[in-house]
């Protein structure tokens, strides 16, 4: 029988397949990565303007806490739209294909980020000024609401079986680095005069997002399809309305992938959405003080999110989860305890320890966990809106429930604490109740 040399054809392909199969994993991650950075800066960018910003140029009241009220309600609508993103790009996704969807979603949040920086105040147009940023918000929820999907489907479908919670975990960073980028400029133009700051100072985050929007599209441009979209990419095959089909056949699964969402969210909008207005206007702080904080945070997640995406192809999605949801009702009341101590490192030492271990313990793991709750020719429609109706459900209206519990209680924060158990306490049961998916293959 002859032998195979290191010189025959067969000897040759095997190696430059596998490479190649490598240098396309690499490709996709790195489009995915960058591609989700730009997408959270431009959401993350109006959360932070939401709380510094807009309760004084756009809602302007007697009482700050009311300004500030109005500002997360607006805030929330970019939450609301995010579920209408995932039915819409969901639908095209399922049916065109992953890629189709990426640069048109993040071509949509650029144009909107770039345009709420263009806005008159209400001192020059009145409501008309409001009505518009609501207008800019929801416009950045339906671009974020089929973002998502789209890139955590590309990194999973591509990713070895053993290797989906870290490839998903990975796409996750898009947000901490999207934190870090919007605050450090937000830092930057901290240092300005007050005046210039309320003057044209906070419009260059938003200004300058139409940068990376491009940048963006451009990389995203240059990466194949998903071969898991590929293999059943046959008239036949493909679900006619996935968002009907996933109602009528699989609301089971849907209910449990939005119940996933629920805490990590909610805590995620209490670390940092309201912990800003909470230090800078109840405890009279600077603003450094907590954008400091925030950095902190966002760098940890750095780490601890593709440990616990890691963590969770070795030991499973549901011992994350059961292990966040568990710190999160530990240390609800604690949070604002150490907030309350006013010290500056004591605070952003204290985000940086809830954020990463109150929601990117779960966060990590969650893209492989909702991609693998549905069947591919379902998967973008099915993983989107379960992830954006939870983000709808409690992201966005917590901050504002938040706010109108603390005036309910005098500006006490024991009621945004049990509010932080409640939520933990849907997530587990959900957790309890979904499969277990890290170890079986993906389904087709």
């Amino acid at each position: 029988m002859s032998q195979v040399t290191a010189d025959t054809p067969a000897a040759v392909a095997e190696p430059a397949s596998s490479q190649h199969l490598r240098d396309e994993r690499r490709r996709v991650l790195i489009a995915s990565v960058i591609g989700s950075v730009f997408e959270w800066y431009d959401f993350v960018v109006y959360g932070i303007a939401s709380a510094l910003v807009f309760n004084k140029l756009f809602f302007p009241a007697t009482n700050p806490l009311v300004g500030t009220i109005a500002a997360f309600g607006t805030y929330a609508v970019g939450y609301v739209a995010r579920p209408l993103g995932g039915v819409v790009f969901g639908h095209f996704g399922d049916r065109l294909g992953r890629k189709a969807m990426l640069s048109l979603t993040l071509a949509i949040m650029g144009v909107g980020t770039f345009l709420i920086g263009c806005l008159p105040t209400f001192a020059q147009i009145g409501l008309w000024a409001p009505a518009l940023l609501i207008v800019l918000r929801f416009t950045q929820g339906l671009g974020i609401g089929g973002e998502w999907g789209g890139s955590i489907l590309m990194a999973v479908e591509h990713a070895p079986a053993n290797r989906r919670g870290l490839f998903g975990s990975l796409v996750q960073l898009g947000y901490p680095i999207g934190v870090i980028v919007s605050t450090s400029v937000f830092s930057m133009m901290a240092w300005l005069p007050q005046s210039d700051f309320l003057s044209w100072g906070w419009r260059l985050p938003f200004l300058i997002s139409i940068l990376f929007a491009a940048a963006g599209i451009m990389i995203r441009m240059r990466v194949a399809e998903s071969p898991a979209f590929e293999r059943v990419a046959q008239p036949e095959t493909l679900a006619k309305v996935p968002f009907f089909e996933i109602l009528s056949n699989h609301r089971r699964t849907f209910l449990l992938a939005v119940g996933l969402k629920i805490s990590e969210i909610a805590w995620v909008s209490v670390a940092t959405i309201v912990t800003i207005s909470y230090v800078t206007i109840h405890l009279g702080l600077p603003k450094s003080v907590i954008l400091h904080g925030l950095l902190w945070a966002a760098a940890l997640e750095l780490v601890t999110i593709p440990l616990f995406g890691w963590l969770s192809d070795l030991y499973g999605r549901r011992t994350m989860f059961f292990a966040g949801c568990i710190f999160s009702i530990l240390f609800a009341f604690p949070m604002f305890a150490l907030l309350d101590t006013r010290d500056p490192t004591t605070i952003a030492l204290t985000i940086a320890f809830a954020v990463s271990l109150g929601q990117g313990i779960m966060f990590g793991p969650e893209a492989a966990w909702m991609s693998e709750l549905f069947q591919t020719r379902l998967r973008y429609s099915g993983a989107s809106l379960g992830f954006q109706l939870g983000g709808a459900i409690s992201g966005g209206l917590t901050p504002l429930v938040a706010a109108l519990l603390m005036n309910w209680a005098g500006g006490a924060t024991w009621p945004v604490s049990c509010l932080l158990i409640c939520t933990a306490c849907i997530t587990l049961f959900a957790a309890w109740h979904a499969p277990e998916t890290a170890r079986a293959p993906l389904q087709s």
